[in-house]
């Protein structure tokens, strides 16, 4: 009966602070923040797509992943993470909509950078990236039983139409996790010069490097790997 109580208690504190702006704000970029760290451990599974064996490390990588009961529930946390995402960005994004005075104000580019501009259309894109390429890796493995998951991946990347599609993807993803990276510390109040240099340099594996490793496997099995 205590944690019964206490579960709703937190769950009310929750609501309440996301009904603000600022509580949308922090969720998102909280949300934000996970999805990057998902996205390291993403790439260092998918390097098992390097090794020179015939899918059998990635394939064996996959398998763990698909039954391995701590990484399911991990799984439902990584969805419900995007959907608090998405639906948070879409709010704050209404919600500075509305808040101009003039509906359709041109953006100052002494107050606006080139991400931050690109940030509604760079969600737009990286929300179509995920469906297809869940639709196209996840999917198969995981409802039509196919447990060849290497031989899915080089089906897909020797196709030049959707490895452009995917470098075209990570690239505006890249754009999207540099200003969101960057913007997510300034929700939660670290703006101070001393702490600048170094989420800059965080900033960059997320933004360059991450993204650097996620193109190399489109163009490694385009270009003739096997």
């Amino acid at each position: 009966m205590y944690i019964h109580k206490n579960f709703w208690y937190s769950m009310n504190i929750f609501t309440s602070l996301y009904k603000s702006y600022v509580g949308k704000k922090v969720v998102m970029s909280l949300t934000g923040i996970f999805l990057c760290t998902f996205l390291i451990v993403h790439l260092f599974g998918n390097l098992a797509l390097f090794k020179n064996d015939g899918g059998k490390l990635f394939n064996e990588y996959s398998k763990f992943m698909s039954t391995n009961s701590f990484i399911r529930v991990m799984e439902i946390v990584l969805f419900l993470g995007i959907i608090f995402h998405i639906v948070s960005g879409v709010l704050v994004w209404f919600r500075n909509r509305s808040a101009r005075i003039q509906k359709y104000q041109v953006y100052e580019t002494s107050y606006s950078t080139f991400a931050s501009r690109m940030m509604n259309l760079s969600a737009s894109v990286v929300f179509l990236f995920i469906v297809i390429h869940l639709y196209t890796f996840f999917v198969p493995t995981r409802f039509y039983g196919d447990e060849n998951s290497y031989k899915l991946v080089v089906d897909a990347f020797k196709n030049p139409i959707y490895s452009s599609f995917y470098v075209v993807a990570i690239f505006i993803l890249a754009i999207h996790l540099k200003h969101g990276f960057q913007s997510a510390f300034q929700t939660f109040g670290i703006k101070e010069k001393k702490y600048a240099l170094l989420i800059d340099l965080v900033a960059i594996l997320f933004w360059f490097i991450v993204p650097l490793g996620f193109i190399s496997i489109p163009l490694y099995f385009l270009f003739g790997g096997k």
